[in-house]
């Protein structure tokens, strides 16, 4: 008997069926339920990037590319949630915008997600959504626990859930960009820095497909609007 898959190609294959599947059985648009179309044309201009950068730490930015609210919001729900991985070519140059705004020459990482998660989708959004982005991402993250959903958690309770959560996978060193979906309280963010920092990483910027909006939908001073 052969040797099994690896596990990139387990979530490959996965990945292809269920791009095959919404091909063969079109779903509505994911953004506002339009028939026989995965996002349709109003929903494509929604997902226009709006490249902002936002403190993090005091040294450290996290760059988005959409306010997670209304259309956006809705589309990477169901890349997440819903299996329709074909979603992320819709989202990917909004990511690739974002990408751009960073570091040129830096490592590109995303923040890992749990072995549940893996269970569950049966492949990892941020990475899917990074390769749609037309870049290639290093694993330089490692969770060392596991830990509670983050939806639903007030801004302490996601601190406290995601402390210390990650770790490097080895010493580093250069410049690194960690890249996840949606930035809410910045805590998971901030917690993969401090790993990267502790394993020696010189500078660090956070990418992110999206952003929560701010109370009152209003910009800070403290946000910069690149496009």
């Amino acid at each position: 008997m052969g040797s099994p898959l690896p596990a990139v190609w387990t979530r490959a294959v996965r990945e292809a069926v269920v791009d095959a599947l919404a091909f063969w059985f079109p779903v509505a648009c994911a953004g506002c339920g339009a028939l026989d179309v995965d996002v349709c044309e109003g929903c494509r201009a929604a997902l226009t990037p709006r490249v902002v950068r936002r403190p993090l730490l005091p040294d450290v930015e996290v760059i988005s590319a959409l306010e997670f609210d209304g259309v956006a919001a809705r589309v990477i729900r169901a890349m997440k949630s819903d299996g329709r991985t074909g979603l992320a070519g819709a989202l990917g140059p909004a990511l690739a915008a974002a990408l751009a705004a960073a570091p040129a020459g830096a490592t590109v990482t995303t923040i890992p997600a749990s072995r549940a998660a893996d269970r569950r989708r049966g492949y990892r959004p941020v990475d899917l959504l990074v390769r749609r982005a037309g870049a290639r991402s290093v694993p330089l993250l490692r969770m060392r626990r596991a830990s509670a959903d983050q939806r639903g958690l007030g801004r302490a309770a996601r601190r406290a859930n995601v402390a210390g959560l990650f770790a490097a996978r080895a010493p580093l060193a250069g410049s690194v960009v960690v890249v996840d979906d949606v930035v809410t309280t910045g805590a998971t963010l901030r917690d993969a820095v401090s790993a990267l920092r502790d394993a020696g990483v010189d500078r660090i910027v956070a990418v992110t497909l999206a952003y929560t909006p701010r109370r009152g939908g209003s910009t800070r001073e403290s946000e910069v609007i690149i496009t």
